[in-house]
């Protein structure tokens, strides 16, 4: 059997192998796709936060090296006991 091209052909051929109309087999994708896209919007904007969040993290750490070492640099300056 030649698959016709584009989803509504796809939609046709499933609908003739599994002896299913076509009408209702594209009322069923049709209906799930409805169903489907708050769940994709929502793994986008989790997705999007999460890159934004290790994006973050990653900033914080760069800066906590930063802080670390003008700590030691300072607290060496400071020292009494080190030589100058």
């Amino acid at each position: 059997m030649p698959c016709r091209a584009g989803r509504p052909g796809i939609i046709r051929s499933v609908g003739d192998l599994l002896g299913i109309h076509p009408e209702a087999l594209r009322h069923w994708v049709k209906t799930h796709d409805a169903q489907a896209a708050p769940q994709a919007v929502a793994a986008r904007d989790e997705s999007e936060r999460i890159r934004r969040l290790e994006k973050e993290n990653a900033e914080l750490r760069r800066a906590n090296e930063i802080l670390k070492a003008a700590a030691a640099f300072f607290a060496a300056e400071l020292d009494p006991r080190s030589p100058r």
